[in-house]
Order: structure tokens, then sequence, then C-alpha cells
């Protein structure tokens, strides 16, 4: 069993820091272009604010980054545009994630999530 407090060197450095650079780039873009479509839209937009936070630890960032960009990868074990299935499987790996790090995700991180997603649906509205 991996411990919270161990260091990144228990983990492939390369592959946290390559999903990372996919969180970064397309994250923003896959929420803002689903939104309504997520049941879990605050739970993966949280997860996104724990992973980013300088506090966390190295073995939570890797497990949420890993989840992270399972989530926007278009190719996985069910495609995203199946209609009523297609984010089970990214539900599935995400809820997985957040359970293994649930201590990690704060409050902080939950308000920045609804905020985020209020400021979003609000723009999406209006335009």
């Amino acid at each position: 069993m991996v411990n919270d407090d161990e260091d990144i060197s228990a983990f492939d450095a390369e592959k946290m820091q390559n999903d990372k650079r996919v969180v970064m780039r397309e994250f923003g873009q896959k929420l803002r272009s689903n939104l309504g479509k997520i049941p879990f839209s605050e739970d993966v937009t949280a997860s996104f604010y724990c992973a980013m936070d300088g506090k966390s630890p190295a073995f939570v960032k890797a497990v949420l980054f890993g989840a992270l960009a399972y989530f926007i990868m278009p190719a996985d074990v069910i495609p995203d545009f199946i209609a009523g299935l297609g984010f089970t499987d990214d539900a599935s790996v995400l809820m997985a994630a957040m359970a293994t790090v649930r201590k990690h995700i704060t409050d902080d991180h939950l308000e920045k999530a609804r905020q985020f997603l209020e400021k979003e649906t609000s723009d999406q509205q209006s335009s």
C-alpha cells in the first residue's frame, strides 16, 4: 500500500508529467464543452484544483492527474460521444481516484470548483 507521504520516486514521474501536460492543455476545454452533460462536473473540477494545489502530496497529484488525463482522452473504454454511457467509465475512474485521495480534496477545492462551474454556466447562458 502506498503512503500519502511518499515522494514521487515511488511513481512514474515521466507519466505524471505527461498526464499533467495533457490536463493543463485540455481540461478546461473538455469541461466547458461538456457542461450539463457530466453529472460529476463538480467532482472532476475539485479534483483538478486538488491536483494543482502546491500543498497536495506527489502521490495525490499522480493519482488525480492520471484520472483527469483519462477523463480528457477521447478514446477510452466507452467513447464519450455515446449518449447516456459515454462518461460512465470516466466517472468510475475519477470516483476511484477521489476515494483514494479523499482526505486531500478540501472544502476549498470544492468551493473553487463550485465558483468555476457557476461562472462557466452563467457565461454559456449569456452567450
